[in-house]
C-alpha cells in the first residue's frame, strides 16, 4: 500500500481517445501515439474509456488490437466496457484474439447495468429483445465462463472437413484472471467474491456509507473488496491528477480553471444513488504527492490509473503524461519499466 515511504507498484493513465466527428482518423492516431509514448516513458499501463454515440472510443478492443502491434510491453486496459451493449460470447472471442496478439497484455475492465441513454437507441441495438435483456452481473459471469474455456456449445466434432469445438476460440490462458470490474461498494464486494480485479474511478456512490467524503468512501470500497477477496487480486485507483512541473503559465492557468469549473459538483452527492465526484488535483508533483499520500483511496491501492481530462489539446496531454512519469511517479516511489 503506497503510504508515505512505500512505493507505488504500477503507474498508468486513462484516456478518452477523443476525435473530430468529421475527420476521426487524426484523433485515433493521436490515441495510438499516446500509448506508444507511454511505453517509452516506462508506464505500466494505459486504459481506454468506452464511449458510445460520442466522439470517443466506441470500440476499445479494436484500439487495443492496433496498439498491441505498435508496442511490446505496456498493459492495455478498458475502463470500462459496458456489457449492456455487448454479447459476452462475441466479446470473449475478440478479447482472446487481441490478448494473444498482444502477448498477454490485455486488461478488460467491464461494468453492467442499463446502458446510458438506452431508451433512445434500444431498438437499433436489440430490435426484438430490448425489453427482455438481462443487464445484471450475470453478463459478467457469462464473459468469465467463456474466457475461462468453459463449454458454450453442446457440440464438438468434425462435419465434413470443418472442425468445431465446444469452447470459445482462440483460448488465451490467464486472460480471465485479468478481468476487472468497476462499481460501488456492493460491486467491490461482489468482485472480490468472484475473484476478479477491482477498478475505482473519480466517481463513487455514497450508498452504504455514512461519509460524504470522497476519499473516505473510495477507501471503504477498496477495503470491502480486500475483505471479500482475501488474498490476491488487483485494485487500481482512479483520479484526475494533473502535474504542472513542466507546464507553461498558460497551461497552468487553463488547468486550474478546468478544475475550478468542475469543483461545484464535488460538494454534494447527486442523483438517486448519491453519486459523489472527486475534486481534480492540479499542482506540482511535490504538492500532488503530499495530497495523494493523505488520500484514503490512494493509501489502499498498489497501482493507479490517473484520468486525463476530456477536453485538452495533444500538447497538454504530452506534458501531463511526461510529468506523471518523470516527476510525480518517482515522488510516489514508482520506478519506470525498462
Amino acid at each position: 500500500m503506497p503510504r508515505r515511504g512505500e512505493p507505488l507498484r504500477k503507474l498508468g493513465f486513462l484516456t478518452i481517445g477523443r476525435f473530430d466527428v468529421d475527420d476521426p482518423r487524426p484523433g485515433m492516431e493521436e490515441t495510438l501515439e499516446v500509448i506508444v509514448r507511454a511505453e517509452q516513458l516506462g508506464f505500466d499501463s494505459v486504459w481506454l474509456r468506452d464511449r458510445h454515440l460520442q466522439p470517443g472510443i466506441s470500440s476499445p478492443v479494436a484500439i487495443m488490437a492496433a496498439a498491441s502491434q505498435r508496442t511490446s510491453r505496456i498493459e492495455i486496459g478498458t475502463a470500462v466496457i459496458p456489457l449492456g451493449l455487448e454479447n459476452p460470447f462475441r466479446l470473449a472471442e475478440d478479447l482472446a484474439t487481441v490478448d494473444i496478439l498482444s502477448g498477454g497484455r490485455i486488461n478488460p475492465g467491464v461494468s453492467v447495468g442499463i446502458p446510458m441513454q438506452y431508451d433512445h437507441y434500444k431498438t437499433a441495438l436489440y430490435p426484438e429483445s430490448h425489453d427482455l435483456q438481462d443487464f445484471s452481473k450475470e453478463r459478467v459471469l457469462r464473459l468469465l465462463r467463456a474466457l475461462r474455456g468453459e463449454p458454450v456449445s453442446d457440440f464438438s466434432g468434425t462435419i465434413g472437413i470443418e472442425q468445431f469445438t465446444d469452447r470459445i476460440q482462440p483460448h488465451s490462458p490467464g486472460l480471465a484472471d485479468r478481468v476487472w470490474y468497476g462499481g460501488g461498494r456492493d460491486s467491490a464486494t461482489w468482485a472480490g467474491e468472484q475473484g476478479i480485479n477491482y477498478l475505482t474511478s473519480s466517481v463513487v456512490s455514497t450508498e452504504g456509507s455514512e461519509s460524504r467524503d470522497f476519499a473516505t468512501i473510495q477507501g471503504e470500497q477498496i477495503d470491502a473488496y480486500r475483505s471479500a477477496r482475501g488474498d490476491g487480486g488487483r485494485v487500481s485507483q482512479g483520479l484526475v491528477v494533473i502535474p504542472t512541473d513542466s507546464a507553461s503559465d498558460d497551461q497552468i492557468r487553463r488547468y486550474t480553471e478546468y478544475a475550478a469549473g468542475r469543483f461545484e459538483r464535488t460538494k454534494t452527492p447527486q442523483g438517486p444513488r448519491g453519486m459523489l465526484f472527486s475534486p481534480d488535483y492540479v499542482g506540482t508533483s511535490d504538492e500532488l504527492a503530499d495530497q495523494l499520500h493523505e488520500h484514503a483511496g490512494f493509501q489502499r491501492a498498489e497501482e493507479v490509473a490517473f484520468a486525463l481530462p476530456f477536453t485538452f489539446a495533444a500538447e497538454d496531454y504530452a506534458q501531463i503524461i511526461g510529468d506523471l512519469a518523470e516527476h510525480l511517479g518517482p515522488r510516489l516511489g514508482w520506478s519506470p519499466a525498462p
